[in-house]
């Protein structure tokens, strides 16, 4: 690895959750992932893959609860690592939309990897529970992921009428959109704002 390599390795421990991830922005999409909940391995699995992350996950929390602290805490260490691994954000392209389909489903995201906290969702899913994960957790995820990353983000869920692809075609979107903002562009030396920093 050289000193340009853009990678994070992030810990959290609580009475909740311990976790243990690494991200690699510029990878093959190469994955490790252990929630505990089966169809969030699936999720992660994926957006690794369509976003070319390399990404491992470790987490051990407490499902005898519900899958809720455990899939906000992943995705709270998930959006510091991109955040860790972006750095100063320089010659990122910064900006990045992307539709995705699943069969009926289709999900579209709207970035800027901006250094502002913002999210905002429209549109639901036709079913409550996919295996042990609660499908308005998939908001949830991209909500953490806003906050913990600095992104500006707007999501919806266009249609559909079946939760699994509802999902499935948000993170794929998540993941190619973040895909592109964070691609260097080598005609960018600097950050790409008039502020001089992100």
């Amino acid at each position: 690895m050289s000193e340009h390599d853009r990678v994070a390795a992030v810990s959290r421990e609580t009475a909740e959750t311990t976790i243990d991830l690494t991200l690699a922005i510029d990878g093959d999409g190469d994955s490790e992932v252990s929630t505990g909940v089966g169809f969030y391995d699936h999720m992660l699995e994926s957006f690794a893959k369509h976003g070319l992350f390399d990404l491992t996950v470790d987490c051990d929390g407490d499902l005898e609860i519900d899958d809720h602290h455990t899939v906000e805490d992943v995705a709270i260490c998930l959006g510091e690592a991109f955040d860790e691994a972006l750095g100063d954000k320089r010659g990122i392209r910064r900006y990045a939309d992307r539709r995705v389909p699943l069969d009926e489903a289709v999900a579209s995201v709207v970035v800027d990897v901006a250094g502002r906290p913002y999210y905002d969702f429209s549109g639901e899913f036709s079913q409550e529970q996919i295996g042990e994960f609660t499908s308005v957790m998939a908001n949830h995820v991209a909500l953490s992921l806003a906050h913990n990353a600095g992104l500006t983000l707007h999501a919806e869920i266009e249609s559909g009428d079946n939760a699994h692809h509802e999902v499935e075609a948000l993170f794929k979107a998540l993941a190619r959109a973040l895909d592109d903002a964070t691609r260097i562009d080598e005609r960018r030396s600097d950050t790409p704002s008039t502020k001089g920093e992100l």
